[in-house]
């Protein structure tokens, strides 16, 4: 299964974390039939956040150690990183999501694990089903990904 994980769920899957997100995205890089997929977007925007004091309260880590997470995920060994092109708006509440959408499109996804709200427009799940790539929480993609093994 290829999957996008938007940052919300990257965030929650930082540090000594022990929640869904953590749980799937273990799955995900732990298995040769999953592959994480992730955008410079992403990962830019998963770095300004994690700048935030109440995201460093909540993860715990450092700037060495958040330094560190964002190495581990663009290791070929755990992610594959694509870059989406220009393409049409179709998150109406946040044209920045637009981005998360793209790379799952780009990137060929099956889904896009996320906790946005944005995302469960009936515009933005029709786009992304005529794709074939789901949307559904951390919580949704861990009940699948504990039935493929």
């Amino acid at each position: 299964m290829r999957v996008v994980l938007d940052t919300n769920i990257l965030v929650r899957a930082a540090g000594g974390s022990r929640g869904p997100a953590k749980e799937v995205l273990q799955y995900v890089v732990s298995s040769p039939q999953h592959v994480l997929i992730l955008s410079p977007f992403l990962l830019a925007e998963l770095e300004r956040v994690a700048s935030y004091p109440r995201v460093r309260a909540a993860t715990k880590l450092n700037a060495e150690e958040m330094a560190a997470y964002l190495a581990y995920l663009i290791s070929p060994m755990v992610s594959e990183i694509v870059s989406s092109t220009a393409a049409p708006h179709i998150v109406p509440a946040d044209p920045d999501d637009d981005e998360v959408v793209h790379t799952a499109v780009v990137g060929r996804a099956d889904w896009l694990c996320t906790l946005n709200s944005h995302f469960y427009e009936p515009v933005v799940l029709g786009y992304c089903n005529q794709r074939g790539i789901r949307i559904g929480t951390d919580l949704d993609l861990l009940r699948i990904l504990r039935t493929l093994v």
